[in-house]
């Protein structure tokens, strides 16, 4: 039972991480991680093939071996962060516009923090 769990979590992070890669909002490569977390948990197979992917699989190994964000990744997060930021101040009304501003200075802040491997 637990294994379909691990499965269903995996498919939906990978679904989840391909709406990320045409949203501004919302991340791709840590769906991608927490997919291959789920799926070395319920399909080796399937782990494999994250691990082998050419665009995801450096980006997984890296975190799962150090921790490690590259310098290119934590600058495209940044800049997400800035987007989402940017947009809050600009359509959305007072207090609510600092909760997307919190967010992006407490993110941001652990994500330039990350080795680069």
């Amino acid at each position: 039972m637990r294994r379909h769990l691990y499965l269903i979590a995996g498919f939906a992070s990978i679904a989840l991480g391909t709406i990320g890669a045409f949203l501004p909002l919302l991340p791709t490569v840590p769906f991608m991680i927490l997919a291959a977390f789920c799926f070395a948990r319920s399909s080796p197979r399937l782990e494999a093939k994250l691990l082998n992917h050419p665009h995801f699989g450096d980006h997984i190994r890296r975190w799962r071996e150090k921790g490690a964000i590259s310098r290119r990744g934590k600058k495209a997060a940044l800049i997400a962060f800035a987007f989402s930021a940017i947009m809050a101040l600009i359509f959305s009304p007072f207090p609510w516009c600092l909760i997307p501003l919190a967010a992006a200075a407490i993110g941001g802040t652990w994500i330039w923090t990350r080795p680069e491997g």
